[in-house]
């Protein structure tokens, strides 16, 4: 970063935490306070400043020595943070590379701190600045053709929900698509605030006998990249019954009756006649052909917690905050897992394989399979975050 630059981000980034915490920066930001100002910053801007960015900038400002410890944010990152300390207007980065590329918000904030000096202390002239503005115009119009050409051709995506509003029309308009509406247990959405409120109801998307394939109140959405990651987190899901489940699921297809792969955290109470506790599994179902004809592929069946009298208790809390992840690079597939009473706990890996699988859609569910005795129980998504990233 410039010089000049160096005390106005500092000011700009102060005054940004001031406008979301309500009060001045004193101490470096948290994990989870850094995951707020991320979040607003996107809710209010459409544009993204990553968690981890904020954290580190919140060191960089608060720090002594800013000459040994440097951060260097672009002039992205800086338009976006000055949109949200400006109050600009709504909008992303297809947008902002359409119609402002020449990021007109940082520039506005940095006007309040530069002036124009007498003629005669001015260090470069005017036709060396025109020649120089003329030059970064033409380097940053090409750049922007570069970039562009390079997001369209990976297909790179990034999109999260918080779920702090699970109306109709903001899921809609945020991308979800809801499948097969239950209207009463979908009413039932908002149950937990900044929660999107899922229950298991009796279904699959397997048929059994004369049960035919279907989730209900399935909310999917378009997957835009070819190799991607995809989590979601759960606040308090503890199933109690064989088959309870919520998690993600991919397909080819948005009907979800052809390719697929299902990760979820089940509970399960069946051992063949074997006597054995009942235990929370991390359970990986994959179909090569279409989900109504063929019977799934168990990828994955990882016990994470035996659910005896003894330690019953001790399971409930580390299922207060759980999360599940696919991650796909090209046909390799990884599925991972996180179980904790906080959500700082790291994922581990519960799976991966190679798999014959070109997903086009993902979705969030909650189902207890085709299960004699009705236990519904809700499944409190707190957020979803999708990332797509190069394949090659």
């Amino acid at each position: 970063m410039r010089d000049l630059n160096k005390p106005i981000f500092i000011s700009l980034f102060k005054e940004a935490c001031k406008k979301c915490y309500g009060f001045p920066l004193t101490t470096p930001l948290s994990e989870s306070d850094s995951k707020l100002l991320s979040n607003i910053i996107f809710e209010k801007t459409g544009l993204v400043v990553g968690t981890k960015s904020i954290k580190n900038y919140s060191l960089y400002v608060l720090s002594s020595d800013k000459v040994t410890r440097q951060e260097n944010p672009s002039i992205a990152t800086l338009d976006t943070i000055a949109r949200y300390v400006l109050d600009a207007p709504y909008t992303n980065e297809l947008k902002r590379k359409d119609k402002e590329n020449h990021y007109p918000y940082w520039f506005q904030y940095r006007s309040r701190y530069t002036t124009i000096r007498p003629g005669w202390k001015i260090l470069i002239s005017h036709w060396k600045k025109a020649a120089f503005i003329f030059l970064a115009m033409i380097g940053l119009f090409f750049g922007l053709l570069l970039a562009n050409y390079f997001i369209k051709k990976n297909r790179i995506r990034y999109f999260t929900d918080n779920f702090n509003a699970v109306s109709e029309d903001s899921l809609k308009s945020k991308g979800w698509i809801l499948k097969a509406k239950d209207i009463n247990w979908w009413n039932k959405r908002i149950e937990k605030p900044g929660h999107l409120a899922l229950y298991t109801i009796r279904g699959d998307n397997w048929s059994l006998n004369k049960n035919m394939a279907g989730i209900k109140n399935l909310l999917i959405r378009r997957i835009p990249s070819d190799c991607f990651t995809v989590e979601a987190h759960l606040t308090d899901f503890i199933p109690i019954k064989n088959w309870q489940q919520a998690g993600i699921i991919i397909s080819e297809d948005s009907t979800f009756s052809g390719k697929m792969i299902r990760l979820s955290i089940s509970y399960n109470d069946f051992f063949g006649g074997y006597k054995m506790p009942p235990e929370i599994i991390v359970q990986v179902l994959s179909s090569s052909e279409s989900g109504s004809l063929s019977k799934p592929e168990e990828i994955a069946h990882f016990s994470v917690f035996n659910m005896d009298s003894v330690n019953q208790s001790l399971v409930i809390n580390n299922l207060r905050a759980s999360a599940l992840k696919i991650e796909k690079k090209v046909d390799h597939f990884r599925f991972l897992y996180s179980t904790s009473p906080a959500e700082s706990f790291a994922f581990e890996e519960a799976a991966s394989r190679d798999l014959n699988i070109k997903p086009l859609y993902v979705g969030i569910f909650a189902i207890q399979g085709w299960a004699d005795s009705i236990n519904i129980i809700p499944a409190y998504f707190d957020s979803f975050v999708f990332s797509g990233f190069p394949c090659n």
